[in-house]
């Protein structure tokens, strides 16, 4: 992989943005605002136990970009303490990474914490784990491998 000339690291760490999170207190009304005032629709709904969330994917323009939005299951959730930290609003940043273990691996070595020692199910069947949000500037950074059918 070639060096970033800006940076001098290897280059090629994220292969896009995979979406952006949205924390939201209830799925159905916040599904129903986003297809009434922008016009995006979900192209995938699911309920995730292990993550403590019931989340929709909705396609934007061509669809290659995505807005998920993540509603808690129970008060103990990560989300329903993020909502209840922070209000609804935006709730993580994520890129796409062809290996998830590789690109954690590279940003433990650059020095940052990852959430996770090792990969765990995000949507759709994808691996995800997490940057920490204090080594991101005060962003959660989720790196997203999608399933290999997608």
């Amino acid at each position: 992989m070639p060096d970033d000339a800006l940076t001098g690291l290897p280059a090629g760490l994220f292969t896009t943005i995979d979406h952006v999170g949205i924390a939201v207190p209830d799925l159905d009304e916040a599904i129903a605002f986003y297809a009434g005032t922008f016009g995006v629709h979900s192209v995938h709904e699911e309920t995730n136990e292990e993550q403590g969330v019931r989340e929709a994917m909705l396609a934007v323009g061509d669809g290659t970009t995505r807005i998920q939005l993540l509603a808690p299951l129970t008060p103990e959730s990560t989300i329903a303490r993020f909502i209840g930290r922070s209000g609804p609003g935006l709730q993580q940043l994520a890129f796409r990474v062809t290996d998830v273990e590789a690109a954690a691996q590279t940003l433990r070595d650059r020095g940052l914490r990852l959430l996770y020692d090792e990969p765990r199910r995000g949507t759709a069947g994808s691996r995800v784990n997490f940057v920490h949000p204090k080594d991101a500037g005060g962003v959660l950074v989720e790196l997203v491998e999608p399933a290999a059918a997608h």
